[in-house]
């Protein structure tokens, strides 16, 4: 149980840095620092949107519009941090004891 407990946890972590790296992403191609005609910009940027989108979309319908600022990711790393922390790495706890 244990090896599953700490697979989950480091998919998690994962996570978390594909969730960052999309927002990072959205950032540069929205200052224009990166351009989206790049094959190779638009294979990364579409990856990540269909990996994050699914997490995000039920966040952004509760969250109000704050006028431009996106506060989802955040929103989203920090429930992850949660779950990890509390609810994965809390029930290995007693475990070690």
């Amino acid at each position: 149980m244990i090896p599953l407990i700490q697979f989950i946890v480091m998919v998690v972590e994962l996570y978390i840095w594909v969730i960052i790296g999309s927002a990072i992403l959205s950032w540069l191609i929205a200052f224009g620092v990166v351009n989206t005609n790049n094959r190779f910009v638009f294979t990364l940027g579409d990856m990540l949107h269909r990996l994050t989108e699914p997490a995000l979309r039920p966040i952004r319908q509760i969250v109000p519009d704050l006028g431009g600022i996106d506060i989802s990711p955040v929103i989203l790393i920090l429930g992850l941090i949660f779950i990890k922390n509390v609810v994965l790495i809390g029930w290995l706890a007693p475990m070690y004891l």
